[in-house]
């Protein structure tokens, strides 16, 4: 009788396997975690970003006297779907190439324009032109082209996070994540947008 509960209940759970759709959800506190870091290394000259610190592994669960139920458990529930919360990999040639031209940027021109209020923070993590009478006419053209290329590398950068996870659909929610961060951050005097869009200064 035995021997049959256990072919029942393995022939149930390979039929539930199936059928089962395990969604992998955007790890937020992961992401605001690297992202803080990344925005940390290009606004505070804090050097490279750190390789995040692995993770400890839990302890495996105990088999013996493992009842019936417990079994159909594990194999219902993947260790990754019960796992902690996952790292975000944010380290890549790519984003390094370009945490160091944000980098530069924020160093030389696009610091500047942050500091006159001619430029701010947008809402959707990107920079925008706020007041180019700010910007001497003979700078303009250079402020828009500067506005230009970081708005670019932003925009790979939030790509590039989300291919190096696997999760091109994450795309978005990086983005929504790193414009959160790059908010907070703003240095006393600098412009962002509030959710309605509108400018505050910092």
């Amino acid at each position: 009788m035995r021997k049959l509960v256990y072919v029942i209940l393995t022939a149930l759970a390979v039929t539930l396997v199936g059928c089962v759709t395990i969604n992998v959800y955007f790890p937020e506190a992961a992401a605001q975690k690297a992202a803080d870091q990344f925005i940390g290394n290009v606004l505070d000259e804090a050097g490279p970003t750190a390789a995040p610190a692995p993770k400890q592994q839990k302890p495996a669960p105990q088999s013996d006297g493992q009842q019936p139920s417990a079994m159909l458990l594990d194999l219902l529930i993947p260790a990754a779907y019960a796992a902690d919360t996952p790292d975000i990999r944010i380290q890549t040639s790519a984003t390094e190439a370009i945490r160091g031209r944000m980098h530069d940027r924020f160093r030389g021109s696009l610091g500047d324009l942050l500091s006159s209020g001619a430029v701010g923070f947008t809402r959707d993590g990107m920079v925008a032109m706020r007041d180019a009478a700010k910007v001497p006419l003979s700078q303009r053209a250079q402020a828009t082209a500067t506005v230009a290329d970081e708005n670019r590398d932003r925009a790979l950068l939030y790509r590039e996070i989300a291919n190096a996870n696997g999760h091109p659909d994450w795309e978005s929610q990086i983005r929504a994540t790193f414009a959160k961060g790059w908010i907070e951050r703003a240095r006393a005097g600098w412009y962002y947008q509030d959710a309605a869009g509108a400018w505050q200064k910092k």
